[in-house]
């Protein structure tokens, strides 16, 4: 856990946020993530480990960082995810886009948004006309903002917390922070 000055979170949770857990959670975990980086992909399971164990006392906020230069499908994912959102389906398509597996190209995203019962005219219309980017790009400045240099960005309670050796330095500050 990092407790520099300067790395704190600049961006509050906000109800425009998406969040999963529990909304009495004392602790929150906000991560800024890129679908097309497979660290975040391999990461995915852990933090999902880590929500489950602690059902009750951890929530997860999501944010999208998309490293364009690296990944050129991620900004396309991202903003997929925030149109699945607009019709309630977020997290549906969040787990879609994280699979080890999951492609992200144009049709697979398509396909994704007709399996998920999405209005795909809607869908379709989302990503022709980008109405999602500036949102998405509201989060990568909230990043840029708050010191995130990789993908993902994780922070506990506000506070970066340095995962670059693995999920067991968030798992242990989870587990300091409710003793």
């Amino acid at each position: 856990m990092s407790e520099k000055a300067g790395q704190d979170l600049k961006v509050p949770v906000s109800p425009s946020d998406h969040v999963r857990g529990s909304p009495e959670a004392r602790i929150t975990v906000v991560e800024y993530g890129d679908f097309e980086c497979p660290i975040c992909r391999s990461a995915e399971p852990g933090v999902r480990m880590l929500l489950d164990q602690h059902a009750t006392t951890v929530r997860l906020v999501y944010r999208h960082f998309p490293i364009e230069s690296a990944h050129p499908h991620a900004l396309m994912a991202a903003e997929a995810a925030e149109a699945a959102a607009a019709e309630g389906k977020f997290w549906e398509m969040h787990d879609l886009l994280m699979r080890q597996t999951a492609r992200l190209d144009r049709k697979a995203l398509h396909d994704y948004a007709a399996g998920l019962g999405l209005d795909l005219a809607q869908f379709t219309a989302a990503l022709d006309d980008e109405i999602y980017r500036q949102r998405v790009r509201e989060h990568v400045d909230g990043a840029v903002r708050s010191h995130v240099r990789t993908s993902p960005g994780l922070f506990m309670n506000g506070t970066l917390c340095d995962v670059s050796g693995g999920l067991h330095a968030l798992g242990d500050a989870i587990a300091h922070r409710l003793r």
